[in-house]
């Protein structure tokens, strides 16, 4: 007989009330569908379109509500900035659905979890000015975090990364990140993006400025970086914009056996050198086109 995997206390930490340690959520409060905004604001955005709420509970960045949208069961979670943040919130919706909190044991059934994050992002083609839609089927991870996971390579697209790697000059250079190549769902992107969105392939970066080639004060280590990811094309694709979150989200989502994808408004179009701080107003259509679609 195989023994139950179990998760000790250092590793899972339940708090008292039998919620996961960060997202002070419990196991019940989960739905299967899940909304992941950046902005803790942005969560009664999404939460204001529900007929009903059993669940609002809030820890630090993380804020979350649970209620039905149209006869559909759905959990809106705000993840921070971020891919350490998004680490933190999609294992800990992932235990929360897959071990069982009383007896820290893995589940014998795998309870399959669909996520859509839905946040702002930064355009790099001339198709891609602000305000388009754009539906992540590919992210590219400059944030390493996939990195720490085994079975990275198994779930990653490897020819694509060595070229992107050879395109950037980054082989050999110990300074820049080891980018990892991940595809969302299939079957997600086609339902979620639908007509309105552009299918695009998302960079998520470890910071807002240097890292997505903003200089400010200090100088950049390369400062056509932003031209040679506007001109790395692969078997058709191109890079179509800046985040923070979405490599991490597909990866780690393909590595438990959930189904994700991002959708992102742009807001900065990075090709014309233009921004636009009035989205808040705008992005309630891009929240209203997921709920009805997820």
């Amino acid at each position: 007989m195989m023994t139950k995997q179990y998760f000790a206390p250092s590793e899972l930490i339940i708090n008292p009330d039998g919620s996961a340690f960060h997202l002070h959520v419990r196991p019940e409060w989960l739905a299967d569908k899940v909304i992941l905004v950046g902005d803790p604001g942005r969560v009664a955005l999404v939460a204001s379109h529900f007929e009903s709420r059993e669940c609002e509970v809030e820890s630090r960045e993380f804020k979350t509500v649970t209620g039905t949208y149209r006869g559909k069961r759905i959990t809106v979670v705000s993840t921070g900035i971020g891919c350490d943040n998004i680490d933190i919130v999609v294992n800990e919706l992932d235990a929360l659905a897959n071990i069982d909190f009383q007896t820290r044991a893995l589940k014998p059934t795998l309870r399959q979890l669909e996520m859509v994050r839905i946040g702002t992002c930064g355009g790099l083609q001339p198709f891609t000015p602000a305000g388009t839609f754009i539906c992540s089927d590919i992210s590219i991870g400059f944030d390493g975090l996939l990195n720490f996971y085994a079975g990275r390579n198994a779930v990653c697209d490897l020819p694509m990364e060595r070229a992107l790697i050879n395109h950037l000059g980054w082989s050999g250079n110990l300074c820049a990140p080891y980018p990892y190549v991940i595809h969302a769902d299939e079957q997600l992107c086609q339902r979620i993006a639908g007509e309105e969105m552009v299918h695009g392939v998302t960079v998520a970066c470890g910071g807002f400025y240097g890292p997505q080639g903003r200089q400010l004060r200090v100088a950049l280590a390369d400062p056509q970086q932003n031209e040679k990811i506007e001109q790395f094309e692969y078997q058709g694709h191109r890079i179509t914009n800046y985040e923070m979150e979405s490599s991490a989200l597909a990866g780690l989502s393909r590595l438990m056996g959930h189904r994700a994808t991002t959708v992102c408004m742009v807001i900065a179009d990075r090709f014309n050198k233009q921004a636009n701080t009035g989205y808040k107003n705008s992005i309630d259509s891009l929240i209203q086109l997921v709920l009805e679609r997820i």
